[in-house]
């Protein structure tokens, strides 16, 4: 069984009856989005459960083999070569251990969303897509699809109408517009519907995204 990664927790409301999974990019921590959760100013009738998992400290290639919080290596800066695939599925393991835990707690698969920014979000496609319940929805902010060629075999039936948030910077030097562009025709092609958007910014988060991510949450587990 996949031990459950340190994790921090915020509540917006009393007895939360949603969950989302949201986990953040590479060298940073739990930590990083916390704030945003209290600029959202989420209705106050859909109290929902955020919990921002540490993901482990393992080396890095790409960074000259440091040691960083990091949800898979990084082999190389180009979309194909990019992914460690076994680094990938161990933090498949760690989210699904997360939504496990989360059912525990009386949130419906039904009722959770995996949100992440950059390898965060890779993870989060790459998870939300292959579990084998229906979830709320995926948030994906500047990242891409890992391993697209293998989504046609290991994408489970249940989340084939997911709705899926992508949100890019359009001067992102780190991952590349062009990749996340790829990702979503990608996706597209292989049937699922894809909420897009672009910014003019960086590797960041403006409010003008955050305004639709509160769009896009209050949508997916209000209907859920």
């Amino acid at each position: 069984m996949t031990a459950l990664l340190p994790c921090v927790e915020l509540e917006t409301g009393a007895r939360p009856g949603a969950s989302v999974i949201w986990l953040h990019g590479l060298g940073a921590d739990g930590n990083d989005f916390v704030p945003i959760v209290e600029e959202m100013k989420l209705p106050a009738d859909l109290p929902i459960r955020f919990v921002f998992p540490h993901a482990p400290v393992r080396p890095v290639t790409i960074n000259n083999g440091f040691p960083m919080r990091a949800w898979y290596d990084i082999y190389a800066a180009d979309l194909a070569s990019r992914a460690d695939a076994l680094g990938v599925g161990l933090s498949q393991g760690h989210v699904e251990a997360l939504i496990a835990r989360e059912k525990t707690r009386g949130v419906a698969a039904k009722r959770i969303v995996l949100a992440g920014f950059s390898q965060g979000g890779a993870i989060a496609l790459h998870t939300g897509l292959r579990h084998a319940e229906r979830l709320a929805g995926i948030l994906a902010l500047s990242t891409y699809l890992p391993m697209a060629d293998r989504l046609a075999a290991e994408a489970t039936p249940m989340n084939r109408d997911l709705p899926i948030f992508m949100a890019h910077g359009t001067m992102d030097p780190v991952i590349k517009l062009a990749w996340s562009e790829a990702s979503r025709r990608a996706l597209e092609a292989a049937g699922y519907a894809v909420e897009w958007h672009t910014y003019p910014m960086q590797h960041a988060v403006v409010w003008e995204e955050i305004v639709a991510v509160r769009a896009f949450l209050t949508q997916v587990l209000a209907s859920a």
